[in-house]
Parts: structure tokens; C-alpha cells; sequence
């Protein structure tokens, strides 16, 4: 039990991957030294292309913004009866979720993604793992374990199903789902796509919550450079498909690396992998040496968790286990 607070406190660091920063001040290195495994972004991006001067000059227009919702929607395959939102990064809904609802009683399932448990706090509401509630979040796959919920997890007043890691397994998606009363699903466009920096998100659910979203998000709230990646990208099945099956096969060789040196796979999806290891400070600290940044959580001491690295890094990342 005391584990189960300490996960839910709201004031308890709010970690993330990412911070080669603070990696470079303790180990030393450049930036371009570095590979970054400690978030789960495809190291292999969508190749942009085709921006336009107006993107960068000009307001986005109603017309960019559609475009963008139509291309999403077929990519998804989003019901009737349900509407979409782009917004600045999937973070950003997160932050704005729970003030759709009067403050209540939130299941957040533990561990997982911790801006949630969050962005709740910061609004009121208390946090807990089981029992009657008012609002439900289910990270699906899971981060940091890739646990797969199901239909009948989605059974909260307000249930908000994440999917930023879904676009690696769109079979396990419950986005047939996002025409129920009560029911959000977000997309991440950064991490499959690779394109992190493009800051896009969405929000897909019943017009009335989308309306009330719209309102908290303000106009204006995706770049035009955004609206014109993400369509582009979306349009793009072929690239899709493809990189689906790349990641798998790099998922699989980075479990068959990993776990020859003494690590047991523990789960994951295809853009990150987790282990448990006999000491996740000393594995962190030894890849740091070789330049090479990982992921270990506050609220274990044997948890692992790995990207996958870019073509030219598995060398690197095999001498450095």
C-alpha cells in the first residue's frame, strides 16, 4: 500500500525520458555523442516534406485544420458520432481532461504514464487505484509495461483511453469506442511518426466533449507546419505499414540482446521494451558511460526501460551491455 501512494502522489517527481541535459553534466559527451533510448520514439522519423512558406507566415485556416481531421480519420478509422481535435502534443489535453467534469474520484492504474495522475491533482480531484469513480484513465498499451486493456475496462462516467502507443499494434485500438457518452481516446502523432518536436495530439470523442475541449485549447492551437506534417504523414498507409513491421523486427532483436545479458523481458510495445534487471542504477549507469541514456522509474529499483536505438547504434548499444 505504501508503494500505491507513493506512485499517486501528485507532489512525487514527474518523471520522463528525454533530459540528455542533465545526462551530458554527470557523463560528459555532446549532445550528437549521445543516443537517446530513454523514450519511446521511433528512431527511424517520417521523412517531411512539401512545407510551404504560408505555413510558417500565415494563420493556420479552417481548410488545414479539416484536412488534417479527414486524414486522421481514415487513418483511424474514428465512428460516426465522434469528432476529432488536434491540439499541440497529446501533454496538452492531458493537462486540460479533467476540468470536462466536477472534481470526483479518478482510477489511475499504477505505474504508468504520470502526467495523468497529474494533471487530475492539479484540478482537485483524488486519486486511487480501485473502487467506485467518477473518471477512469487506461493507457493502452500500457506505459511502462505495454499492458493491453479491454472493452470492459471502460466503464467510468469519464473514461479517458490513451493510446499514444497504439499506432504500433492498431488491431488491440478501442477507438470503436469513441462514440460513447463519456469517452475520450488521444493519439500521439510524435512518437510513432518520430516527429516529437512537431508537437501534435488529438483528442477523439462525442461533439459535446470535443466542443468543451476546443474551448480550453483556444484557436490557433496547432501550428500551420503541424496541420501540414500530420496530414501528409496520415495520408501515408504505405509508410505505415511498413514501419510497423520494421519496429517489431527491431523489438524482437533488442529482447534477444538484452535478455542474453542476464535481463528477463517484462513487456513493452514495438517503440520501447521493458526489463527487469538485478540493479536498474548500475545498468543506467553503464550505458551512460558509453554515452548512452536510459530509462529506470522512481518507484522501482529493478524496472529498465529501453528505446530502440537508430541503424548505426546497435553496435554501440550491444559493447556498452
Amino acid at each position: 500500500m505504501a508503494r500505491e501512494n507513493r506512485d499517486l502522489n501528485p507532489r512525487a517527481a514527474r518523471d520522463h525520458g528525454g533530459g540528455l541535459d542533465g545526462a551530458m553534466s554527470v557523463y560528459g559527451g555532446k549532445r550528437n555523442d549521445w543516443i537517446d533510448l530513454s523514450t519511446g520514439i521511433n528512431p527511424v522519423p517520417y521523412e517531411v516534406a512539401g512545407l510551404t512558406p504560408s505555413d510558417w507566415t500565415e494563420l493556420p485556416d479552417h481548410g488545414a485544420f479539416e484536412r488534417l481531421t479527414d486524414a486522421a480519420r481514415s487513418f483511424w478509422s474514428v465512428p460516426e458520432g465522434a469528432e476529432i481535435l488536434p491540439a499541440p502534443g497529446a501533454s496538452a489535453l492531458i493537462a486540460r481532461i479533467p476540468a470536462l467534469a466536477a472534481t470526483g474520484r479518478v482510477q489511475i492504474t499504477t505505474p504508468t504514464y504520470n502526467e495523468h495522475a497529474a494533471a487530475f491533482a492539479a484540478q482537485g480531484w483524488t486519486l486511487q487505484n480501485s473502487g467506485p469513480v467518477e473518471a477512469r484513465v487506461i493507457v493502452h498499451p500500457n506505459n511502462p509495461d505495454g499492458r493491453i486493456w479491454s472493452v470492459g475496462d471502460v466503464d467510468a462516467p469519464l473514461t479517458i483511453i490513451d493510446e499514444s502507443f497504439c499506432d504500433v499494434t492498431p488491431d488491440a485500438s478501442l477507438i470503436h469506442l469513441a462514440h460513447r457518452p463519456g469517452v475520450i481516446v488521444l493519439k500521439s502523432f510524435g512518437k510513432f511518426w518520430g516527429l516529437a518536436g512537431v508537437r501534435l495530439g488529438f483528442a477523439i470523442a462525442r461533439p459535446d466533449l470535443i466542443a468543451r475541449l476546443n474551448d480550453l485549447t483556444g484557436p490557433w492551437a496547432v501550428s500551420g507546419p503541424a496541420l501540414r506534417i500530420g496530414e501528409q504523414a496520415l495520408r501515408d498507409t504505405a509508410w505505415a505499414d511498413e514501419t510497423r513491421l520494421l519496429l517489431a523486427a527491431d523489438a524482437a532483436r533488442m529482447d534477444r540482446m538484452v535478455t542474453q545479458k542476464g535481463a528477463q523481458l517484462i513487456g513493452g510495445t514495438g517503440l520501447f521494451r521493458l526489463y527487469q534487471v538485478d540493479d536498474a542504477s548500475a545498468w543506467q549507469d553503464r550505458l551512460a558511460r558509453a554515452h548512452i541514456w536510459s530509462r529506470v522509474f522512481p518507484y522501482s529499483q529493478t524496472y529498465l526501460r529501453l528505446g530502440l536505438p537508430p541503424a548505426d547504434g546497435w553496435a554501440r548499444l550491444e559493447a556498452a551491455l
